[in-house]
């Protein structure tokens, strides 16, 4: 490890939510409580007569909360459901959150606790995350982290998570890592251009033609953090896993108290 911590200001950043929430999550809850409180309405009706579907109505609509309350529930619910599915494919697989050859490992070898970052340049949670996920490690120096490159988010012909995760790797087998990391992070408007100017700014050196991106060992690791990912069933970043166990939240302060814990 050739690379040290870079500072950071001392603000911090608002709680991140957890990302695994795809469209149903979002759009399907709401739409099944509807059906949930028809069909109800309809049993009621069909026992006690058409009055009770109409003082169900009267009640949810005088008191909405009571469907957020529902809905806060449930998605609860879901995420606890995840955690657990995550770290029982890992308690199969422990091996998936050793590092690769080619990855970024800050911390002794031998530390008591690890802690495990899978995420995307492009994630905005990850991005909140980030400036006290920093701190964390400046912080417990005792402490192994991991940063797991994982670009999730391309999607059609963009590869900008892609691209800025290879020159990530590039920039850590140049002993540069963290310092083009934070910046990778810090930089609203990702964009090819934005990593280039990244990596210049930097020093790294990318090969004629930015054929150093395109290295075997680069495209090998995220190979590797991809499969281990699909294996346990990974669906959202960031995902951070102490000492085996993924958290189920995404804020820095549950980390640390997750840290301590795990000491």
């Amino acid at each position: 490890m050739t690379d040290t911590p870079p500072e950071t200001g001392s603000e911090t950043n608002p709680a991140p939510q957890d990302t695994s929430s795809r469209w149903l999550a979002r759009y399907g809850t709401p739409l099944a409580l509807g059906i949930a409180v028809v069909a109800l309405g309809l049993s009621a009706w069909a026992s006690f007569g058409g009055g009770f579907e109409s003082r169900v109505r009267t009640y949810l609509v005088a008191n909405p909360q009571i469907l957020d309350e529902m809905i806060h529930a449930r998605d609860q619910r879901a995420a606890a459901e995840r955690i657990d599915r995550i770290n029982a494919a890992v308690a199969s697989m422990p091996q998936m959150l050793e590092p690769g050859p080619g990855e970024p490992v800050f911390g002794p070898a031998d530390a008591a606790v690890t802690v495990v970052e899978y995420f995307d340049y492009r994630c905005p949670y990850c991005k909140a995350a980030a400036p006290g996920y920093l701190e964390l490690m400046r912080a417990n120096p005792d402490v192994r982290f991991i940063f797991r490159e994982w670009p999730i988010l391309d999607s059609g012909s963009t590869t900008v998570s892609q691209h800025a995760a290879r020159a990530a790797l590039l920039a850590h087998s140049q002993g540069k890592y963290l310092a083009v990391h934070q910046a990778l992070m810090a930089e609203s408007a990702l964009s090819h251009e934005a990593i280039d100017r990244i990596l210049a700014a930097n020093g790294v050196d990318t090969g004629p033609n930015g054929q150093a991106l395109m290295a075997t060992g680069i495209s090998r690791t995220l190979a590797d953090v991809q499969a281990g990912a699909g294996a346990a069933g990974m669906d959202g970043t960031p995902t951070f896993f102490i000492n085996g166990k993924a958290s189920p939240s995404n804020d820095p302060a549950a980390i640390a108290q997750a840290i301590a814990a795990a000491r």
